[in-house]
């Protein structure tokens, strides 16, 4: 097999669905997209060693010191989300939101798009919002980086659990293939991993961890098409 790292995730989908590519990395909304017009399936996603586990939460923080506790107390206040095609930084909080019966469109005196976690982070910290979205493994590394004291924060919202993103094959691969290349990555130890630092390894997952992100996708009535 020979690797290569394309410029999107379209372009990855549709080599899967031709049958150009036989296994790549995709994200949870890409891959639930990819699902839908390719032949594909997840097998494998990271764990980290920076959080030893292969999901991570979406969370809503605030200052203590604004008496901020739970999603109703943010009413008529400013809140920051990251960016609108984050997964944890707007989609999975913007549908929590919903959830609760909340528009945010409403609900806020004002809502902005900072552009990064760290961003985020650093808004709360010096007041420039009330509240605002963060992954929590980025929420722990805005802590190590002092970006944000820890003893000041309250967590006022989290979502469930967001699956890693999956490592998937063409589902039409022959088994004897299949059982070779699972075995290949569940052999991988401790290699570098992007921003998350070290791999610990790779650990199995399958098509029904990803139903937490179709969910989300029906509660914000998204066009996957249009995710990456």
């Amino acid at each position: 097999m020979q690797g290569f790292v394309a410029s999107d995730y379209n372009g990855v989908i549709e080599a899967l669905r031709s049958g150009h590519l036989d296994v790549a990395y995709l994200g949870p909304f890409s891959y639930v997209l990819g699902t839908t017009i390719a032949p594909i399936e997840a097998f494998a996603t990271a764990e980290t060693a920076k959080s030893s586990r292969s999901y991570y939460r979406s969370l809503i923080i605030a200052l203590k010191e604004s008496g901020i506790t739970k999603i109703d107390d943010l009413k008529g206040k400013t809140l920051a989300f990251v960016d609108p095609s984050s997964t944890s930084g707007h989609l999975f909080p913007k549908a929590g939101l919903i959830r609760a019966g909340i528009d945010p469109d409403k609900f806020f005196s004002r809502v902005l798009f900072t552009g990064s976690h760290d961003a985020n982070a650093l808004a709360v910290a010096n007041k420039r919002v009330d509240a605002a979205t963060i992954a929590d493994r980025i929420y722990d590394a805005a802590v190590q980086k002092k970006l944000i004291n820890p003893d000041l924060v309250q967590v006022v919202w989290q979502s469930d659990p967001i699956p890693e993103s999956p490592t998937v094959w063409r589902k039409n691969l022959p088994d004897d293939l299949k059982a070779k290349i699972k075995s290949a990555f569940m052999n991988v130890r401790d290699i570098t991993w992007a921003d998350q630092g070290k791999l610990n390894r790779f650990v199995e997952t399958n098509d029904a961890a990803y139903n937490i992100v179709r969910e989300t996708a029906k509660v914000l009535k998204l066009d996957l098409s249009k995710m990456k």
